[in-house]
């Protein structure tokens, strides 16, 4: 069992997601940067989708109640195992009555705390994935207690390949959305030539950017809408839905971003800066 002595800003418990229950209004939810959580189980012998801790900006402070193995991917939040600093994308050995605690944020936004044989978190509609309101809990809370699930492969202790361009890099790969026809070809060239910043408003449901290109008068029907859909409204806001979205939106869907590009998003904090690249 692991006891949450300071829960951090913003951190819940997630896996790869919930699938087939969009049609009822169901998101996806899920790791946002499913990548980093999965190395982090790979590194521990884990099924690639167990749960994981998903740590935003500033960490939590946890007590080991038992041995356990663990391993941190994503972020560079400068962990520590009872004041000894540790590193990304390797497996410790935390001993009865040790904390481990996160610091300053050095690079990226999220990190991923995995351990052996997963969160033992109840399953919701096929999921292990908080999300309030089809989930009881939204985060992580001082003086919760985390059971975990019973180990499978042994630790590897070896570093797969990791690709740190999530946390590095200025473009973000996109594919053209449903609407992006409807466009000016003035408003494709702020797409395409634009600089962006993540604007304050930005959580797992979505981000907005602080940049706006040209307005427009499109009225569209409510669509459905996917992680990653990038939507303009009337006047040149730009809207990336993330995890958490609805399904459906009336904004006319300009952009899709890729994987890649949604998980490199994921790791972008308020004012950091990038560029499309459509593909």
């Amino acid at each position: 069992m692991i006891k949450v002595l300071n829960p951090g800003l913003f951190t819940t418990l997630q896996d790869e997601g919930r699938f087939g229950l969009r049609d009822k209004g169901v998101p996806v939810s899920g790791a946002m940067d499913p990548r980093a959580a999965r190395v982090a189980n790979l590194l521990l012998g884990n099924k690639a989708g167990a749960a994981v801790m998903e740590i935003t900006m500033t960490g939590p402070e946890l007590e080991f109640d038992k041995e356990c193995d663990f391993a941190i991917c994503g972020a560079m939040l400068s962990p520590e195992l009872d004041g000894e600093a540790l590193q990304n994308n390797t497996v410790y050995t935390a001993k009865a009555g040790q904390h481990l605690k996160f610091g300053r944020l050095v690079k990226g936004y999220r990190a991923y705390l995995a351990v052996k044989g997963g969160f033992d978190t109840p399953e919701v509609l096929g999921s292990r994935s908080w999300y309030k309101p089809v989930t009881a809990r939204a985060m992580l809370k001082k003086g919760d207690s985390l059971e975990t699930g019973k180990a499978g492969k042994q630790s590897t202790k070896n570093v797969p390949e990791y690709p740190q361009e999530n946390l590095e890099g200025d473009y973000i790969e996109v594919y053209k959305g449903p609407e992006y026809d409807l466009l000016s070809a003035d408003q494709k060239s702020q797409l395409e030539k634009g600089i962006f910043k993540v604007a304050n408003e930005s959580n797992r449901m979505a981000y907005q950017l602080q940049e706006k290109i040209l307005g427009h008068s499109h009225s569209i029907l409510t669509s459905s809408t996917l992680p990653g859909t990038v939507q303009l409204t009337p006047d040149g806001r730009i809207i990336i839905l993330m995890k958490d979205a609805q399904t459906t939106g009336g904004y006319p869907r300009i952009l899709q971003l890729s994987d890649e590009g949604l998980a490199f998003l994921s790791q972008k904090k308020t004012g950091d800066q990038f560029l499309f690249r459509i593909k």
